[in-house]
């Protein structure tokens, strides 16, 4: 038995590491337009479970823990922008603003699933145009939801925290090595 992570974020994979430098990477090829969900942190939900199933059917006595991360503005969700416009868009509506992010978490192993979800709240301080237009000129917004990496010089635009900041960056560390325990 082994531990896999599905997903190929270096973000995950670092924060991984912090719970157990003994595991493997299988990047999912999980179908994710397929899934469709009534609320965002149950859209994230969906997700990690689509992606960790489709690494387990492969290695089902090993234990697979798949993730998803969604950021929620207004109701919506707030994923990886597509092009500068919509990092532009994204940010614009962060900017002085609460958002939450909701990250999905799936363990499973011999045909038992296990989910979970933590969710934390982010307010950014109100963004000029010249600080939205500076960050979306980087390579950063590009591959995080929400068009931002808190870990980044997105760190600059953070004004308030409430709940687990690891989990902002796409990985709730201390709820996963909980979780974790029994298993390995």
């Amino acid at each position: 038995m082994s531990l896999i992570l599905a997903s190929g974020s270096p973000r995950r994979r670092e924060l991984l590491a912090r719970i157990t430098p003994d595991f493997t990477v299988l990047t999912s090829t999980f179908d994710e337009s397929a899934v469709t969900a009534p609320t965002p942190r149950d859209t994230a939900l969906a997700l990690a479970r689509g992606k960790c199933l489709a690494v387990a059917a492969q290695h089902p006595a090993d234990v697979v823990v798949g993730c998803d991360t969604v950021v929620e503005f207004a109701g919506q969700v707030f994923g990886k922008p597509h092009s500068r416009e919509d990092a532009r868009r994204m940010l614009t509506a962060l900017s002085g603003a609460d958002h939450y992010v909701h990250t999905g978490v799936a363990i499973a192993q011999n045909g038992d699933c296990q989910t979970f979800a933590v969710t934390t709240r982010v307010r950014f301080f109100a963004l000029s145009e010249a600080e939205i237009e500076a960050y979306i000129a980087t390579d950063e917004p590009y591959d995080k939801a929400g068009g931002y990496g808190i870990q980044g010089a997105a760190a600059l635009f953070c004004e308030e925290i409430e709940g687990d900041y690891y989990n902002i960056m796409g990985l709730p560390v201390s709820r996963l090595a909980r979780a974790l325990r029994p298993l390995l």
